[in-house]
């Protein structure tokens, strides 16, 4: 660590102690106030991630420093509770190698049977040159990695190889991904929502931007009496609904959007959603003929339409590497860019190929614009059975939260004849993307109840829903839309373990999540498999022991996750330790695994599919012109979909520590 990253760290500490000063002020105010109260604690939360696909080290992932303040009293006959949170993260100045302004540099990309890798601007073929010899393309220059003052300037910098993180690069397609914040480098940047396009000080500083996600909570609310004892409890503001009963799957908890960039999907959801602005109006009808109690929920979400935060692409956390194939591919699409072992030109022969701006990648993102028909509705009815039965019957109506690629998209001017003409805005299989976010409808219902015979409870999750879209091969756009069904069940139990703790129950905690995507289309073709790279069935578990100590001040635990598709697993051992009354430390670890060869991961990627004539059909084929997927495949970038979170990150073992501190 040189003097600037102290002197960095120094600034960024003091930056947090005004900050601490700016929400103890405040705090202190209203502890004046009868009925009010307020609680402020700091989190230091430190990972170190060990090596990646590459075989070298990351070293640094997480520097993350958290301040927070919990406000609540009584205004006028309503509660308001208010949540502020600051974060700043010092990774991207203590290891800008990885993370920072001097990330990436310059790539090769490979062409099977042809010459060794060449550099990023420097294909085997130039699709440019060789589609104007036949006609197909005006444009005879596509781009240059070595002349700032050309047009199309994309230079071999700041770059990495997608997918170089999680797995080895093989014969697959693979491109150029800019790496860097988007202040030291723009290329590949655009708005999916909320990420995607952010500088370094909106990384470093990740709660402070315009949705004012400083604002963790900000809402009134109140009981209104009704007739027959009844009640009717109102809250409206900046707030988190949460319909979920289960851990880490959210099957029916899909209201709020969730970030994760912040630690993918290891931070608890309460930490990782985003709050909306929301009014929800729960009737309280308490016993009724048949029921214990009972009440039925209104929800509107009338903020702006918000995404889950997939990752930047160059940050520590980009789950599924999603960030890194939108990056990648605007990039493609704005600059122009090398696919390698692209262009079929002989047996076994794929050559690395240079494109032009326009013509593939990723054209457009279409984020909804704030209108009364973009907000969302939703209804709970909950109850609980003479018996004790705990259930809930749930309903929303919402857009999509990831996004869905939708193909065929044919560049402007790029084409003068062939499979697409000038203009044309639907280019049968062509790699050339729209990002959108589809609207969903989603039915369901969640259960809890005590098994007495194994001491155990039960929670249960179930949801249906109707407007998914998957990326699918087999058809002309390259996505479609799906139904899927997917379900939860948990069961805790509270069990002696006598080595472990003979005077104290041990929680053992285990879940299964189950998903089902209806109409599932896959189909052998010329040269593999094509259709939908995600599994039509797909289970996943979760395994959870947690021992209590000294007095509960120390807790021990391990969490357990497998996806049986993707054949990869976590395994996270670590322990609390509540030192006093106002400090905890937690250390642990992250170890990610995997059972087989990642080869079961490649899917096709469309290289056959022959949108661009003459030469990307298979050699020999006896319909070269003919659209359609061969299914040549490789791991990117469907494979992604395939591995799972877990699996597409394989290579990202940490060991982490974290220091709460509550004033």
């Amino acid at each position: 660590m040189n003097r600037r990253d102290i002197r960095c760290w120094v600034a960024a500490i003091a930056k947090t102690a005004a900050l601490g000063m700016a929400l103890l002020a405040p705090t202190k105010a209203v502890l004046a106030q009868d009925g009010w109260k307020a609680d402020v604690f700091y989190e230091n939360d430190t990972r170190y991630r060990f090596e990646d696909a590459t075989g070298a080290t990351v070293g640094l992932s997480k520097f993350r420093n958290t301040l927070q303040a919990e406000i609540s009293g009584d205004v006028a006959g309503w509660k308001l509770n208010t949540t502020l949170r600051g974060t700043w993260d010092g990774v991207y100045t203590f290891n800008e190698d990885q993370f920072g302004r001097r990330a990436g540099g310059a790539i090769a990309l490979s062409s099977v049977g042809g010459p060794p890798p060449l550099p990023h601007g420097g294909g085997a073929v130039n699709y440019d040159v060789v589609a104007n010899v036949f006609g197909l393309t005006d444009n005879a220059f596509g781009f240059n990695s070595t002349d700032p003052n050309a047009p199309g300037y994309n230079p071999n910098s700041g770059l990495r190889v997608l997918g170089d993180r999680w797995h080895p690069i093989g014969e697959g397609v693979a491109f150029a991904v800019p790496v860097r914040p988007c202040s030291e480098d723009s290329r590949g940047c655009a708005n999916f929502g909320g990420y995607g396009n952010l500088d370094k000080s909106e990384l470093f500083w990740s709660d402070f931007n315009r949705r004012l996600d400083f604002l963790r909570e900000f809402y009134l609310s109140r009981s209104l009496p009704l007739a027959d004892d009844d009640s009717l409890f109102i809250k409206v503001g900046r707030q988190q609904v949460v319909w979920g009963r289960t851990d880490l799957f959210r099957v029916l908890d899909v209201i709020n959007p969730v970030d994760y960039s912040r630690n993918n999907i290891y931070d608890e959801l309460e930490d990782i959603r985003y709050p909306q602005w929301i009014a929800t109006a729960e009737w309280r009808m308490g016993a009724t003929a048949l029921l214990q109690d009972s009440n039925l929920q209104l929800v509107w979400n009338f903020d702006k339409f918000r995404p889950n935060n997939l990752g930047q692409c160059g940050t520590a956390n980009v789950i599924l590497d999603a960030g890194c194939l939108f990056r990648g591919l605007k990039n493609l699409w704005d600059n122009g860019g090398t696919v390698s072992n692209f262009a079929n030109v002989g047996p076994g022969v794929l050559l690395s190929t240079d494109f032009g701006p326009g013509q593939i990648g990723l054209r457009d993102v279409y984020l909804p614009d704030w209108k009364l028909s973009n907000t969302q509705i939703g209804a709970k009815f909950e109850g609980i059975t003479a018996g004790g039965l705990s259930f809930s019957l749930n309903a929303l109506h919402y857009r999509s939260q990831l996004p869905s690629l939708n193909g065929g998209k044919a560049a402007t001017n790029s084409f003068t004849g062939g499979p697409c003409n000038v203009g044309n805005d639907s280019c049968p299989y062509l790699i050339a993307f729209d990002l959108v976010y589809p609207r969903v409808s989603l039915i369901g219902g969640s259960a809890d109840f005590e098994l007495q015979a194994l001491k155990a409870a039960v929670r249960v999750e179930a949801a249906f829903t109707d407007g998914e879209q998957f990326a699918n091969t087999l058809r002309e756009d390259l996505y479609s839309e799906n139904n899927v069904f997917r379900s939860v069940v948990g069961i805790d139990r509270p069990t002696f373990i006598p080595f472990i703790n003979p005077s104290r129950t041990t929680l053992i905690s285990a879940q299964i999540f189950y998903q089902h995507i209806f109409d599932h289309q896959r189909a052998r073709s010329t040269l593999g498999t094509a259709g939908i790279p995600d599994f039509e069935d797909n289970v996943t578990g979760t395994l959870l022991i947690k021992a209590f100590l000294m007095n509960d001040r120390l807790s021990p635990q391990v969490i357990t996750a497998y996806d049986v598709g993707a054949r990869a697993g976590v395994t996270a051992p670590s322990v609390d330790w509540i030192v006093n009354d106002h400090m905890k430390l937690t250390v642990g670890a992250n170890v990610k695994w995997t059972t087989g060869s990642i080869d079961r991961y490649e899917f096709d990627d469309c290289r056959s599919c022959n949108p661009f004539a003459p030469f990307t059909a298979p050699f020999g084929d006896t319909d070269p012109l003919t659209p359609f997927s061969r299914g040549l495949s490789g791991l990117e970038p469907l494979g992604r979909f395939r591995a799972g979170p877990i699996g597409a990150a394989r290579k990202e073992d940490e060991l982490f520590a974290t220091l709460r501190y509550a004033f």
